[in-house]
């Protein structure tokens, strides 16, 4: 009975055991293929993985070709700069030099044009100078004063005030002078010459023309002759004054022409200001009225009185100088 029930058993036994390799094979089976399909997948994923590298590495060769071209570009462009710069450096190198050169120019012009006014400016002064202590002209004087100062005004250049300066002070000395009106001075002598000849002799003798050459006529007789000029010497005149004086006719024509003469060197006396001459002249010609023509006619009258303020007049004053301008002048050309 115990064989019996044994046996089962071991056949059971057997059947275990030969379940065992199948489940390991099962197993090595699924290992094998959970191996390989990881091996598979591995692989894709390998192969992915080149993939990518090799697009990027590619990309990345193409941004590198890309950035080698871009720094290739910049340096042209860097070079190109550095050109243009060094260019622009020697441009203004050589506009500098230019502008120093032309400054240099215009200050040379400059002192050249101030020294070319200034010998303008002190040729002006040494002829206000000169009219002044020759000719006695203020109005000359004043006028080349006042040119001078205008030229320094057109110049505007701050060195020069000093010289202004002095210019006003002579200007305002000179305008200060008592003015004479000579024109009209002259104009009154020139109006008693003309009226010479209507001026009666004390003796109011009938002929007082010049004497004319005597020409002998054939038939004129001696006795003719003698007599006319017997007539011509001896004549007998009634005079209202004691002290006048008869003159012939010839003498009285060199008389009137003594005054014009007199009068026409006190015209002379005033243009050259010569005081003395001017009033000894003057006194002439009224001692020669008072003396040879008739006072009481209305043209020696007025004449006389013309004559006497005539004489009152101040031809000569005393002229002031411009030295304060050419000091002004002889310190400027001494600091320059």
């Amino acid at each position: 009975m115990n064989n019996t029930s044994e046996s089962p058993a071991v056949q059971s036994a057997p059947s275990r055991f030969q379940a065992v390799p199948l489940v390991a094979l099962l197993i090595a089976s699924l290992a094998l293929a959970a191996a390989a399909w990881s091996w598979s997948d591995s692989r894709e994923r390998i192969r992915d993985l080149k993939t990518e590298l090799g697009r990027r590495l590619a990309e990345s060769g193409k941004e590198v070709s890309e950035t080698r071209l871009l720094a290739r570009n910049a340096d042209d462009a860097m070079r190109q700069v550095s050109e243009k710069v060094a260019r622009i450096d020697s441009q203004m190198v050589t506009s500098q030099q230019q502008q120093l050169a032309l400054e240099t120019l215009y200050k040379e012009l400059a002192q050249g044009r101030d020294q070319w006014a200034l010998a303008e400016i002190e040729q002006v002064l040494l002829t206000a100078a000169q009219q002044l202590q020759l000719a006695g002209n203020v109005k000359a004087a004043i006028i080349a004063l006042e040119g001078a100062d205008t030229r320094l005004q057109r110049l505007d250049k701050p060195q020069f005030t000093a010289l202004r300066r002095a210019i006003a002070t002579d200007l305002a000395t000179l305008r200060a002078v008592p003015s004479l009106d000579e024109v009209g001075a002259s104009v009154r002598i020139e109006a008693l010459v003309a009226r010479i000849s209507n001026w009666p002799l004390a003796s109011a003798q009938a002929s007082e023309t010049a004497p004319v050459a005597r020409a002998q006529k054939q038939n004129v007789s001696l006795g003719q002759e003698l007599w006319g000029e017997l007539t011509r010497i001896v004549q007998i005149r009634r005079v209202d004054r004691n002290e006048a004086v008869l003159l012939p006719p010839d003498q009285a024509y060199f008389l009137r022409e003594n005054l014009r003469l007199r009068l026409l060197s006190a015209r002379l006396a005033l243009q050259s200001q010569d005081q003395v001459a001017f009033r000894a002249d003057l006194n002439a010609v009224a001692d020669t009225l008072n003396r040879y023509f008739n006072t009481r006619d209305d043209g020696v009258v007025a004449a006389l009185k013309e004559i006497k303020r005539l004489s009152s007049l101040q031809i000569a004053n005393k002229l002031p100088g411009i030295d304060a301008s050419l000091a002004a002048l002889d310190a400027y050309k001494g600091n320059h």
